[in-house]
């Protein structure tokens, strides 16, 4: 492991992509409240109604469009076609989701939310809607959620453009802050609530790692050791980037280089916990194959930079990754089923079956099973069957299962 750049920094992280940051003014970064002072507002117009409880949204990518449905009446409430191919992420708020499609990140209310008061909440819910909110963006890539901010990625031109999420239902322009890279790349940023911005750096012939910078576009931190750099999630304010020879850990200033067991070995995708300072991630050995189904998945442990891997029964796909409420790793194999990882021992602990048996697709953008966490539920997309299917994550067992009218890719869920 190698340390770079030691420096002091309060906690926090954002993503931000390569090079300097050119033709953005961040705004005032205090304006931006922690998350847990926020909730979503019912500000939605007239067809708002309080319910008598949290009303769960699912919303479902598929090829020509996105719908959304309540999954526990399996009811669906909207229908939206899109042109293009249609990617989905959470916004942060518990409301809305961002559509990615032909030409724009755009914000899906998925119409419901809990305003909270105090010591107890109200509910609400309307019609879910695309919203009339969009960033333009020619080849829109990563969305990520992360301190009260989500930050949108064009890798097309490098743009990046950070929103206050909270603000789309209330009726204000959502938009904090917007900086252009010089270098545009398949790459990722996020931004904290006090201004610092992380970001990879590329362009569109390779990728080298990242940079970590204020919002004026002074650099705190970077490091170039880090090829092909794909991919982020936090344990808590602390980041983990992945790399195709290991990982790099960013903890305020100090960014840390934790390097695989093999000289070849990439981590590519990953899946953070607020409370846990340990990070699943992928893990593929075999730089030759044109598909690799790996049967090894990573752990990191952000206090110590550890890095363990973990042996499955099954392979599994970049959608297999999620966590559970407790910070277990959770993993749904091509066996069909999902394999809690104690993150702590770095072993499997249990499994349970939720689908048929499947095969990961050669083209990344073909439709596979895909898990989505909330609170203590998963969501299972079983796409040979159009199905999703709800799963009580203590029990294990599959307490709903509705069928789809089209073919489901992406999913993103919500509380309400």
């Amino acid at each position: 492991m190698k340390m770079n750049r030691a420096l002091l920094l309060p906690p926090l992280l954002t993503l931000v992509s390569a090079s300097l940051l050119a033709c953005g003014e961040a705004s005032d970064p205090t304006s931006a409240p922690s998350p847990a002072d926020r909730s979503p507002t019912s500000e939605a117009g007239p067809t708002a109604v309080e319910e008598a409880g949290p009303q769960p949204r699912v919303a479902v990518s598929y090829d020509g469009g996105v719908l959304v449905l309540d999954p526990e009446s399996g009811e669906v409430l909207l229908d939206e076609p899109l042109d293009g191919y249609v990617r989905l992420n959470p916004a942060g708020d518990d409301r809305h989701a961002f559509v990615s499609a032909a030409g724009a990140f755009t914000a899906l209310d998925l119409g419901s939310w809990t305003e909270a008061h105090g010591d107890h909440g109200h509910s609400w819910s309307t019609d879910p809607t695309l919203t009339s909110f969009s960033v333009p963006a020619e080849e829109p890539g990563h969305a990520v959620a992360h301190d009260g901010l989500t930050t949108l990625f064009d890798d097309g031109t490098g743009d990046v453009t950070v929103v206050d999420p909270f603000r789309i239902a209330e009726g204000e322009d959502p938009v904090v802050d917007t900086t252009t890279l010089p270098e545009p790349h398949h790459g990722v940023a996020v931004r904290s609530a006090v201004g610092t911005l992380l970001h990879t750096v590329g362009d569109a012939e390779s990728r080298s790692g990242v940079r970590v910078v204020t919002a004026s576009g002074a650099e705190l931190a970077a490091s170039d050791e880090c090829p092909g750099v794909h991919g982020e999630a936090f344990a808590g304010d602390v980041a983990v980037v992945g790399c195709e020879d290991g990982l790099l850990v960013v903890d305020g200033r100090t960014i840390t280089k934790v390097d695989s067991p093999d000289a070849y070995g990439r981590i590519g995708n990953q899946a953070g916990h607020e409370t846990s300072p340990f990070v699943l991630g992928d893990y593929k050995s075999d730089p030759d194959a044109e598909l690799e189904r790996p049967t090894k998945v990573s752990v990191v442990d952000t206090r110590d930079a550890a890095l363990r891997l973990v042996d499955l029964p099954a392979s599994y796909s970049f959608r297999s990754l999620a966590r559970t409420p407790d910070g277990d790793g959770l993993v749904l194999g091509t066996d069909g089923a999902l394999h809690v990882v104690d993150v702590r021992r770095a072993e499997v602990s249990r499994s349970f079956p939720v689908v048929e048996p499947w095969r990961e697709p050669m083209d990344w953008q073909q439709p596979r099973p895909t898990v989505q966490v909330v609170g203590d539920t998963a969501y299972v997309t079983e796409p040979a069957r159009d199905r999703l299917h709800v799963v009580d994550l203590a029990s294990g067992e599959v307490v709903d299962t509705h069928r789809l009218p089209h073919t489901p890719d992406e999913v993103v869920a919500t509380a309400g």
